[in-house]
């Protein structure tokens, strides 16, 4: 009797939990391929990515002898305005009874965006006063609180007005834009006069009023340019 429960017990020893517990078998992996393949990918995207070049504009400014202020007759400035709000207004011919004009925005008047200046209106604006008034000048006027894209908004207008017009003037004559940087040709290259200005406090108050008379608040004495 005792032999037989002795193997009974030994039955059970063996089947308990239902399963034998398994060996674990060490895993060793050799990282040294991948390090490999990374830094070969890592030099690979170095070598080949392009990267973006810094963006400048340019701005020809007079040469040192030609610092003495030159007069400019009143109807042969165009003065553009940028208030603190980025609303662009402009006239011509400053004289006292004349308030600016707003151009057009590219939103509508309930849009919740606000103001945002028709890149075109300003485009056509400034092509059509410098085809009809010879010698024009620009002196902009910026708001020490409007956004610093206004003013590059308005020189990238400029700067694509003198190279179209150059461009255009290169090809009536029959040669490269860049021929116009010669000494041959430097009667006919088309330079934008522009000046920057500083803003007064006149100008917030001359803005006020004329963006009351835009809006329908009351009509202005005189004739507004």
């Amino acid at each position: 009797m005792s032999g037989g429960a002795v193997a009974e017990s030994a039955r059970a020893e063996k089947g308990k939990g239902g399963r034998r517990k398994k060996r674990r078998i060490s895993i060793l992996i050799d990282m040294t391929p991948m390090v490999d393949i990374v830094m070969l990918l890592l030099i690979f995207y170095m070598v080949t990515t392009v990267f973006s070049m810094p963006q400048a504009m340019e701005i020809n400014l007079p040469p040192e002898e030609d610092k003495e202020p030159v007069p400019v007759p009143e109807c042969r400035l165009l003065q553009l305005r940028v208030d603190s709000e980025n609303r662009f207004f402009w006239n011509r011919c400053n004289v006292a009874d004349s308030l600016p004009k707003l151009i057009p925005s590219m939103n509508a008047a309930d849009d919740t965006t606000g103001y945002q200046v028709n890149s075109d209106s300003l485009r056509a604006l400034l092509v059509n006063l410098n085809r009809d008034v010879e010698k024009l000048n620009t002196l902009v006027l910026i708001h020490r609180n409007a956004k610093y894209n206004a003013m590059v908004d308005i020189l990238d207008e400029i700067d694509l007005l003198e190279r179209s017009w150059n461009a255009v003037t290169a090809e009536r004559l029959g040669i490269k834009p860049e021929d116009l940087n010669t000494a041959e040709y430097k009667d006919e290259k088309y330079s934008y006069r522009y000046a920057m200005g500083e803003w007064e406090d006149k100008d917030d108050r001359i803005v006020v009023e004329a963006l009351r008379v835009a809006l329908g608040g009351g009509e202005a004495d005189g004739e507004t340019n």
